[in-house]
């Protein structure tokens, strides 16, 4: 029997424009958002190397310079936060960068879609399997999702996503699937569909932003054809690798926050910042004051 093989790559599609948070996203990438005191490309970052990932691979855009910025070294703030002698934050800076990780960044020349981004990744990810991870999808559990989803695949060996039970009308926002077992926590994916409508979604079970992909998903990318919006739908693709692969839906445990909407954001920050192990309990007393008021 083959060796199974492990993750050690991560995407992060990061090109977007971000204009449901306009103004704030005009000169900053919305990845940068602060949930509490990290922003959202940090903890995607941090689940990823809690899975194993070793290579982080950002597909970029303009304007996103910041993005590298952050994953950077930078030798003025150490400098005086040595001086000052501010030890913790000064590790807190330091680490930003998960040990053992590397960044490699690609320019997607053009906002084509999602399915256009992963394939810009092809030239790095090489003939191996891959994680893509949308730091829209802010997902606060333990283990890590991704951490459980590497898990899963080191004993599949095949293509797993990130799924959730939505409310029907939301479907129209999602990739949908229909699966053999409806209910389990694994099971094989029968058929994926791209934001149907909740009269024609095939079930309420919606793809989130978390991935495992194999290498064959690439040549499915290059030959799909532009779908909604004139962009390239990594759903198509993935529909189309079902007929020659095995591709499994993982029901994760976790709560996940759609950091992409406003109220979604505005929830991630409540919920994270009461169990910030700083903040956490006066915040916590604050918001029951509010509560109570």
């Amino acid at each position: 029997m083959a060796p199974s093989i492990k993750l050690t790559k991560a995407v992060f599609p990061v090109a977007g424009l971000g204009s449901r948070f306009l103004p704030a996203t005009k000169a900053s990438p919305k990845e940068m958002l602060p949930v509490v005191d990290k922003p959202l490309i940090q903890y995607a970052v941090e689940e990823a190397a809690a899975a194993g990932i070793t290579d982080l691979i950002f597909i970029t855009g303009r304007n996103k310079r910041a993005i590298e910025d952050h994953f950077d070294t930078a030798y003025e703030i150490e400098s005086v936060l040595a001086t000052q002698g501010k030890r913790e934050l000064l590790d807190a800076v330091q680490g930003v960068l998960p040990a053992g990780c590397r960044c490699i960044y690609i320019r997607q020349a053009e906002p084509l879609g999602l399915g256009h981004a992963v394939l810009c990744s092809q030239p790095v990810v090489g003939n191996e399997p891959f994680a893509v991870v949308l730091a829209d999808d802010l997902i606060d559990a333990r283990p890590p999702v991704l951490a459980q989803m590497a898990q899963k695949f080191v004993e599949e060996q095949c293509s797993i996503l990130g799924v959730e039970e939505i409310a029907r009308e939301h479907t129209a926002s999602y990739g949908i699937v229909s699966t053999e077992r409806a209910g389990a926590e694994l099971s094989a994916i029968k058929a994926i569909v791209e934001k149907p409508a909740p009269a024609q979604a095939p079930s309420t079970l919606a793809v989130v932003g978390r991935y495992v992909l194999t290498p064959g998903v690439f040549a499915k990318l290059a030959a799909v054809k532009p779908g909604r919006g004139g962009e390239i739908q990594l759903t198509d693709a993935i529909s189309a690798l079902l007929a020659e692969e095995r591709v499994l839906a993982y029901r994760f445990s976790g709560r996940r926050y759609d950091c992409g909407s406003k109220l979604g954001y505005l929830q991630a920050t409540v919920e994270l910042g009461a169990k910030h192990p700083a903040v956490g309990a006066e915040f916590a007393r604050y918001l029951a004051g509010r509560r109570n008021a």
